[in-house]
């Protein structure tokens, strides 16, 4: 028998929505419900009396983040999370299966749990199904989540199966685990874009003495009509007298389509997270405060809204504090935001018990997907801002403020979605396990090839994760490729947008073509020209960082043939190499070539990247017979360019690589 004594109490016809309430151990739940994210005990730029003014009546913590800090001990201590943060309403804590999924290359996952190292004092931990249940229990959430494996949506079949069937292990174990807790659990439903996959999840987790299901899986990678599909398949597979949830979504329209679907509960960071960027919903559509039209605006954010930003303060003050980057306009436009979504939530549930909500969900649908930049208020100033140029490639600066280098004639952007220093690091340096390499006891030199110099924000997190370490450590010899030196030029030209070159190593290897640290065994030597012409020249690689331009501007440095050559040079050594790039033509290239070819880590836009070895690795996601299916199935297996004897001959070397024999 559920712990939420759920009641069901409105359904829709011509639609899966429904309203329903249910009891936990601190108050009752209406739904539908949007929980506001409160990772560390606290929701950003929020305090508990903002929260409960702007309608909130469950807060959502991550069992991850507070196991490292504040830690066990002292929710033990403090008597749990509500006595800690001051909140007397229900909390529901996710187990940390998403943070597992977000550092795929900072622990090690096995059918025990995950093996990590603290990303605040470098301390080493397992977080399991009991351990995760006794670091909820030790909370006090009102509702626990199982610990899950999530994968990419759109990871391949195999893979799918082989983290739902886990996932399934861990439920069991963490039901185990709660023993006579009072405190309610919820199963996670897994099986990324597989109907076959959801359907035996929820069968399986809906035999079992859960409170309730949450749909897992979905907003990492898969386009929206997937995610809403998925959402409603799943929501109809999952008993109905227990709550749904649908977990980390998301946008106002996101979250009424997924009512509209079947689901009862929601949590997002984006109130929180949108309002520090100036970003805020309103009763007129989507509003970017940045915008300059709001400089003079004496307008209410919303007319209409009842929260304390919107009967105080103009659009224009709140313009004025997001361009200082003042704290108190993050704090003003989150309560605003978070006043929005409970209000919809409240409409929403008002218009399911009345019968009407088919009529509200088709005309709120055009507001919620509208935005100012759509309609204007008034036409701002257009001014020529002078943006720093050199040759072909001027500064570029991202809507997050990242500053990258765009060249002009391609339109392309060096690291154009992340923080292009964030990225090198986890791409490159946190990927291949870089520090460990490092650390091994040889006098022979790690060799490392950045392939696309650029504005040497790779080789530079080379040296600056080498430079770091306070331990004795092998030599490292980097060889940086390029041809066009002027995106390095102009960044050191403007160092005060890319702080990362604060450092004498650029402008001593722009000048001499090398550069060697004073005190440690480390050296950086550049080879300008073609990389093709150059690369039998340079120390056989342990690390490949590839990162040039993609195939619609370098097509020639993605092709079968120069992988061949980098192949035949590097193949009597261990050799590894990492790029951005997962499309199917450049992983057959290096099929084709002779690498055993693996899944990268996901960065930016991209739901993974690809890893290429010269010899066959252990313990990496390599391409499967999954991979394989689909290439056969796809019109361009092999480059168009080739005659039908070489397509023959490239469509045969892959179908018989040993990488796909036996997998």
């Amino acid at each position: 028998m559920s712990r939420l004594d759920f009641k069901l109490e409105g359904v829709v016809a011509g639609s899966a929505a429904r309203a329903a309430r249910f009891q936990t151990l601190h108050g009752e739940v209406q739904t539908p419900v949007f929980m506001p994210v409160g990772t560390q005990a606290t929701v950003k730029s929020q305090s508990v009396d903002t929260l409960r003014t702007a309608g909130s009546n469950v807060l959502l913590a991550n069992t991850y983040h507070l196991l490292l800090r504040p830690g066990l001990d002292v929710f033990r201590k403090m008597g749990g999370i509500h006595k800690f943060m001051n909140w007397d309403g229900p909390v529901l804590t996710d187990s940390g299966g998403f943070q597992i999924f977000s550092l795929p290359h900072s622990r090690d996952l096995n059918e025990d749990g995950a093996h990590f190292k603290s990303y605040i004092d470098g301390k080493l931990h397992c977080l399991s199904p009991e351990t995760s249940i006794e670091m909820q229990k030790a909370i006090g959430s009102d509702i626990m989540m199982v610990l899950d494996q999530c994968i990419p949506s759109t990871a391949e079949y195999a893979q799918a199966r082989d983290a739902m069937e886990l996932t399934h292990r861990w439920a069991l174990r963490s039901l185990s685990a709660r023993g006579d807790s009072k405190q309610s659990l919820f199963g996670i439903v897994q099986g990324a874009c597989f109907e076959d996959l959801r359907r035996e999840s929820a069968e399986f987790l809906s035999s079992q003495p859960f409170d309730g299901f949450a749909i897992g899986g979905l907003a990492v990678g898969e386009t929206k009509s997937q995610r809403e599909d998925f959402t409603e398949s799943t929501a109809s597979l999952l008993p109905t007298h227990l709550p749904r949830y649908l977990m980390g979504v998301g946008t106002p329209i996101d979250i009424l389509e997924a009512v509209h679907r079947g689901v009862d509960m929601f949590d997002c960071i984006l109130p929180s997270s949108l309002a520090q960027r100036g970003v805020v919903f309103t009763s007129v559509g989507k509003l970017q405060l940045r915008r300059s039209t709001y400089k003079f605006s004496e307008q209410a954010l919303d007319p209409v809204c009842p929260c304390a930003t919107c009967k105080n303060y103009s659009r224009a003050y709140l313009h004025h504090l997001h361009k200082c980057q003042e704290v108190l306009g993050w704090q003003l436009l989150t309560t605003h935001n978070l006043t929005f979504y409970h209000g919809l939530m409240a409409k929403i549930r008002e218009r399911i018990l009345a019968g009407t909500f088919l009529e509200f969900y088709r005309g709120i649908r055009d507001i919620l997907t509208s935005a100012d930049e759509d309609h204007p208020i008034l036409a701002p100033k257009k001014t020529r801002a002078r943006v720093p140029a050199l040759g072909d490639y001027r500064v570029h600066i991202s809507e997050n403020g990242h500053s990258s280098i765009l060249q002009i004639s391609s339109g392309e952007i060096m690291h154009s979605v992340n923080d292009p220093v964030v990225e090198a690091h986890s791409l490159y340096i946190e990927q291949s396990n870089f520090v460990e390499r490092l650390s091994e006891d040889t006098q022979n030199p790690l060799v490392v090839w950045d392939v696309g110099l650029g504005a040497a924000t790779n080789s530079m997190a080379a040296i600056h994760a080498y430079e770091a370490q306070t331990k004795s450590l092998r030599p490292m010899h980097l060889v940086s490729f390029e041809r066009d030196l002027d995106p390095l030029r102009l960044a050191l030209k403007h160092t005060h947008q890319f702080k990362y070159l604060y450092h004498p190593a650029p402008s001593a290897l722009l000048k001499h073509g090398q550069w060697a640290h004073a005190e440690r065994k480390l050296t950086w030597e550049l080879l300008e020209g073609d990389f093709e012409g150059l690369l039998e020249k340079a120390a056989v690689p342990h690390f490949i960082f590839y990162d040039p331009f993609s195939t619609k501007t370098n097509a020639d440095l993605w092709k079968a043939p120069l992988f061949s050559k980098i192949f035949k040079h590097c193949k009597d050594n261990r050799t590894e190499l990492f790029t951005y790039s997962s499309s199917t033509a450049v992983r057959s290239a290096l099929l084709y070539s002779g690498f055993f070819v693996a899944r990268g880590m996901a960065s930016g836009p991209r739901s993974e990247t690809t890893v290429a070895y010269t010899y066959r690795p252990d313990g990496v996601n390599l391409l499967s017979q999954d991979w394989l299916s689909r290439w056969s199935r796809s019109d361009a297996k092999a480059p168009p360019h080739f005659t039908r004897n070489e397509r023959v001959a490239f469509e045969h070397a892959i179908l018989g690589h040993s990488q796909f024999q036996n997998s």
